[in-house]
């Protein structure tokens, strides 16, 4: 009798590295949030505004292309809306926005807030398992 080899399918539970990575994210979503509210609380609401714009504004990007949205599976972003998508989803992109607000001389608290909530976003999402897009607008592995 002969015997047929299948492949082994493909792991869908969390290994330890998924996992560590999720409660890295996760810790560091709280330190930016924390960042966030005490912006807000030390420099008054031009700073908790902002925080709160932008803890916000990365997913906007989701309602570019909502007009191909019908044509599209479930849980697929629209392709046109995936480079706008992917580029708020970036976390280098506050983060150099950060290092370049603290070499200049510049002091208006309510940068540091919207930066700290947006990376808080960016964290949050990576934390819960929404990374950034393929091309074709599905979840990367």
């Amino acid at each position: 009798m002969a015997t047929v080899a299948t492949p082994a399918p493909k792991a869908q539970g969390h290994t330890a590295a998924r996992v560590a990575a999720r409660v890295g994210w996760f810790a560091a979503a709280v330190l930016w949030t924390v960042f966030a509210v005490l912006e807000g609380v030390n420099h008054g609401w031009p700073a908790g505004t902002a925080a709160l714009l932008f803890a916000l504004a990365p997913d906007l990007a989701l309602f570019v292309g909502l007009g191909e949205a019908p044509r599209t599976a479930r849980g697929q972003l629209p392709p046109r809306a995936v480079p706008y998508y992917n580029a708020a989803h970036r976390a280098p992109v506050p983060l150099a926005l950060l290092a370049v607000y603290t070499a200049v001389p510049l002091t208006w608290p309510p940068v540091v807030a919207a930066l700290c909530a947006w990376l808080a976003h960016i964290s949050y999402d990576r934390a819960f398992g929404y990374g950034l897009r393929t091309k074709e607008g599905f979840q990367r592995g």
